[in-house]
């Protein structure tokens, strides 16, 4: 796992598979961590590498409810974790769905002796709204939807930084997983690009962050493919930098979703 600093208050690691992102914010004796990285040993040194660093952990934030994004109580177990209330609903109404996900990949990457992941009381935040941090600042949060049905992008104002979740990314085409449209992922585009235009940093769930006019591209490609996706297109032209083997299969995926 390796990690970079964005803005003193920010720090963004990233896992060694899939480019997943987790991202540290502080302010004053408070911090939250958002999203987790994914093998047992990333998490194991999180809360060492956090601590030496200087930033303490008070809370846990999840992006949305896709499994590789639930993990940071390995790391944190008696940490409260905050989710939108649209991930709330959905955990709720799909139990022991993660937990399942998780086991599967664990076998099929060998892992072993991993923790069962606990997601109990979990913490309902109504979003859009704004979450305290600190004694003076407030974290800004903003719904997503389309790539799932649920989650939630977090704004950190005083530095800049937009943490994505499963959208924007470099290294991802969209991705309509069982709840999401294409509709709703274009509607979320349409927010995040205000949003964009406010920040220096965009930390996508998967991928490096992306400065400003680079996210900018980013949309700008999305919105196209979404675009033709959704007039039927299922030949539409992968994004630039996005067209692996791997890409094309979410592709046909995603056709399939829309047959």
């Amino acid at each position: 796992m390796r990690g970079i600093a964005l803005h003193q208050d920010v720090l963004v690691f990233f896992s060694r598979v899939w480019q997943t992102t987790c991202t540290a914010v502080r302010s004053g004796e408070e911090g939250f961590v958002i999203d987790s990285p994914i093998y047992p040993d990333e998490l194991e040194a999180l809360p060492a590498v956090l601590a030496q660093a200087g930033f303490p952990v008070s809370g846990l934030l999840a992006t949305h409810a896709d499994w590789d994004h639930l993990l940071a109580r390995g790391a944190f177990p008696e940490t409260s974790l905050g989710v939108a209330e649209t991930t709330a609903a959905r955990l709720r109404g799909e139990p022991g769905a993660a937990q399942r996900e998780l086991r599967r990949f664990d076998e099929e990457h060998y892992v072993q002796d991993r923790p069962p992941l606990g997601l109990s009381a979990i913490q309902e935040l109504p979003v859009p709204g704004a979450l305290g941090l600190g004694a003076a600042q407030e974290l800004e949060l903003h719904p997503t939807g389309g790539h799932t049905a649920d989650g939630m992008a977090v704004v950190i104002p005083w530095a800049g930084v937009l943490v994505a979740g499963d959208y924007l990314s470099p290294v991802e085409i969209p991705m309509l997983s069982p709840g999401g449209s294409v509709s709703a992922y274009e509607a979320t585009l349409h927010r995040l690009q205000a949003l964009i235009a406010r920040s220096e940093w965009i930390v996508p769930g998967h991928g490096a962050p992306l400065a400003r006019d680079a996210a900018a591209r980013v949309l700008e490609q999305d919105a196209a493919y979404l675009a033709a996706l959704g007039a039927g297109d299922g030949g539409a032209r992968l994004p630039e930098g996005r067209r692996s083997a791997r890409q094309r299969e979410v592709h046909l995926e995603n056709v399939s979703r829309l047959s």
